[in-house]
């Protein structure tokens, strides 16, 4: 990463932890409201590219921890297939090479002497681990919701976290209690986009999300899509499933499993519920005489033994006019109708 990137990374970080810059040469004052905002923004960012240097070239600010010493976020940004060794061959050889030229970011662990939580840089730690050398990083006391929105800011400079990547994210901060404003800060968006992320998220079970992993060019629509019709179709988790085990990580890569399931839950038959059959009495001064069952195959009448034969022969030859009695009166229903 250039000096020039890391500058801007690290103004995020000084953003709202109560740093104090050296004072900045006001402009003169301008009769234009908007010539005023915009020096007000210039200014703002001299004043974090002056903070940004001095926390860079202030040894006493970045210090080396033992890779042991510092321990994960309770919140995830990626899935854990991103910290695979064949996924950090690159960083790690980078750092083999010039070694970590961007420090990570940490903050004490309260009741934990010794102990640090990564805010960010959690790649640059686990290629750390893999060489064997201690991890350079930023000390800062960072409250639950100034961390989750830093490292929220962090991989948005970035910008290499895919769309469902973003979606967890936001539903690991939703279920670890956070407000919905310190979501939408975190990833830099309004409540109506984190709305939607939220809701594709709780759509698929944590399985068939690690299964089908980041799924880099996969965007918004197309998981839409997904768990509209994951939502549609019965047997989605089971045929997921399948799938996911028939494309493994080694015979497809992460859009490609994704592109398997989806095309998958599209074409399974959507298998309706069986109709509830049902079964109803017919009682007759405290007496059961017979039991009618409605089902897909057609209606039976059983009379219970307590019933004569007589009484059913009586019952059949009567049937035919009481067959008649109700057409007339069905009739007479829909004359009824049509005439009001």
């Amino acid at each position: 990463m250039s000096r020039k990137d890391s500058k801007g990374m690290f103004a995020n970080v000084l953003v709202g932890l109560g740093q104090e810059a050296a004072p900045v040469a006001t402009p003169p004052a301008s009769p234009s409201p908007h010539l005023l905002k915009v020096a007000a923004g210039v200014r703002q960012l001299q004043e974090r590219g002056e903070l940004a240097d001095k926390l860079l070239q202030g040894a006493d600010h970045i210090i080396e921890l033992d890779v042991d010493a510092v321990l994960p976020s309770h919140i995830r940004d990626r899935f854990d297939s991103a910290y695979d060794t064949d996924r950090l061959q690159d960083l790690v050889q980078s750092m083999r090479e010039h070694g970590q030229t961007t420090p990570g970011l940490v903050r004490p662990m309260a009741g934990a002497a010794g102990k640090f939580q990564i805010v960010f840089g959690r790649r640059r730690l686990a290629a750390a681990k893999l060489l064997g050398v201690k991890f350079r990083a930023i000390v800062r006391d960072l409250t639950d919701e100034q961390a989750i929105v830093i490292q929220g800011e962090e991989n948005a400079n970035r910008d290499d976290l895919s769309f469902i990547e973003k979606c967890v994210f936001a539903l690991s901060q939703e279920e670890a209690g956070f407000k919905r404003d310190v979501i939408c800060a975190s990833l830099a968006t309004g409540k109506s986009h984190v709305s939607e992320m939220l809701q594709i998220a709780k759509v698929f079970p944590k399985a068939i999300l690690e299964g089908i992993g980041a799924a880099p060019e996969t965007g918004r629509r197309r998981w839409a899509q997904l768990a509209e019709r994951w939502s549609a179709n019965g047997n989605a988790q089971k045929t997921a499933e399948q799938v996911l085990e028939e494309t493994t990580p080694l015979s497809a890569s992460s859009d490609e499993r994704f592109a398997a399931v989806l095309s998958a839950v599209s074409k399974t038959e959507i298998i309706s519920p069986k109709p509830v059959e049902r079964a109803q009495e017919v009682v007759s001064k405290g007496m059961t005489l017979a039991v009618v069952n409605y089902a897909k195959a057609g209606t039976k009448l059983t009379f219970t033994k307590a019933v004569p034969d007589d009484f059913v022969n009586y019952l059949l030859r009567r049937m035919e006019r009481l067959h008649e009695d109700y057409l007339g009166e069905s009739q007479e229903a829909v004359q009824t109708i049509k005439t009001k």
